[in-house]
C-alpha cells in the first residue's frame, strides 16, 4: 500500500495479507443490489497479472464501475467479480507465485477485466486543504472508475445522483452501503496478536454485504466534497472498513449512489467514515 505513513485509515485491504477481508454490522446482500463488484487492483505484466489490493465498487453503466480514486491510483490494470460470494480464492498462492500465469478465480480471473482511471483532481496542486497526507487532504475527489474490457449488462445498475443532491438531504438521513470489505475483529490474545495491531486481527468472508448507516449532516472543513456517516455497530448502524473502498453509499432504497466509501478515522473502523460525494 502506497500511503502507509498516513495515520488514518484508508478503505483498502492489500491482497497479499492473505486474509479473507465486508461491512460492519452487517448481513448478506441477498441480491439487493447485484451490480455492487469486487475489485482487484494491479498490474499486468508479461509474465501475467500481479494483484495488488482490493475495492469495491458498482456498475453505473455496461462499461464502467464506479470507485475510489485511492483504488484506481497507481494500478493499470483491475479484475471485477459480480459474484455475491463467497468468492473462492481459485489456486493462485502468492507465495510461491506472485503472478496470475494461466491461474482461475479470485484474485486471478474475475467476470471482467478492466483499465483504471482515477479522477485527474484526486490528490491534485489546486487541493484546497493543502495537500500531503493529513486530514483530509490526501483524499480530494477521491473518485475513480474502472472501463471494462467488454460490457458487462445487468437490468439494474446503479445510478449517478443529481448535483448537490447531498445538501438537500437531512441529518440522519438512512444511507445503505455495501461492500466486499472486513467484517469483524477476531478476538486473538495480546501476545499472539501479531504486529502492528490490530490490523491482522480483521476478517471475513470476500462476501456482498449490506448495512444500514446515517447521514451526519451538517457543515464540517470539506463538507462540500465529503458526506459524513454513523459507523456505529453498538447503536445499531453498519460501518465500512478495510476493502469497502469505492463501495456506494447509497440513498437508502435505491439505486442513487451519493457517494464511494473514502476512508475513517480510527483502525477500528467505527464511530464516523467520510465518503467522497459524487453529486
Amino acid at each position: 500500500m502506497k500511503r502507509t505513513a498516513v495515520i488514518l485509515v484508508v478503505l483498502l485491504a492489500l491482497v497479499t495479507a492473505g486474509a479473507a477481508y465486508a461491512i460492519t454490522n452487517g448481513e448478506p446482500d441477498a441480491g439487493r443490489h447485484p451490480y455492487v463488484a469486487l475489485l482487484i487492483f494491479g498490474e499486468d505484466t508479461l509474465e501475467g497479472f500481479i494483484p495488488g489490493w482490493r475495492c469495491s465498487g458498482a456498475l453505473i453503466d455496461e462499461n464502467v464501475v464506479l470507485t475510489a480514486g485511492h483504488c484506481t491510483d497507481g494500478a493499470d490494470s483491475a479484475r471485477i467479480w459480480f459474484d455475491e460470494g463467497p468468492v473462492a480464492w481459485g489456486t493462485w498462492d502468492p507465495d510461491t507465485n506472485p503472478t496470475c500465469t494461466g491461474e482461475t478465480g479470485y484474485p486471478c480471473t474475475g467476470d471482467r477485466a478492466g483499465t483504471p482511471v482515477t479522477n485527474p483532481d484526486y490528490d491534485s496542486a489546486e487541493n484546497p486543504y493543502g495537500g500531503g497526507n493529513g486530514l483530509p487532504a490526501f483524499a480530494y475527489r477521491d473518485v475513480g472508475v474502472v472501463l471494462l474490457d467488454a460490457p458487462y449488462v445487468l437490468s439494474e445498475m446503479a445510478e449517478l445522483p443529481d448535483p448537490g443532491l447531498v445538501d438537500t438531504l437531512s441529518n440522519k438521513t438512512d444511507v445503505d452501503l455495501v461492500g466486499y470489505g472486513v467484517q469483524y475483529q477476531a478476538q486473538v490474545p495480546g501476545k499472539f496478536l501479531p504486529q502492528p495491531p490490530p490490523y491482522y486481527r480483521w476478517a471475513g468472508l470476500r462476501q456482498r454485504l449490506y448495512a444500514m448507516s446515517e447521514l451526519v449532516s451538517g457543515n464540517f472543513v470539506h463538507s462540500a466534497e465529503f458526506m459524513r456517516l454513523s459507523l456505529n455497530p453498538g447503536g445499531g448502524t453498519g460501518g465500512t472498513c478495510f476493502g469497502d473502498s469505492g463501495g456506494p453509499d447509497l440513498l437508502s432504497g435505491t439505486d442513487t449512489v451519493l457517494a464511494v466509501n473514502s476512508y475513517v478515522t480510527n483502525i477500528n473502523c467505527s464511530g464516523v467514515g467520510y465518503s467522497s460525494r459524487v453529486d
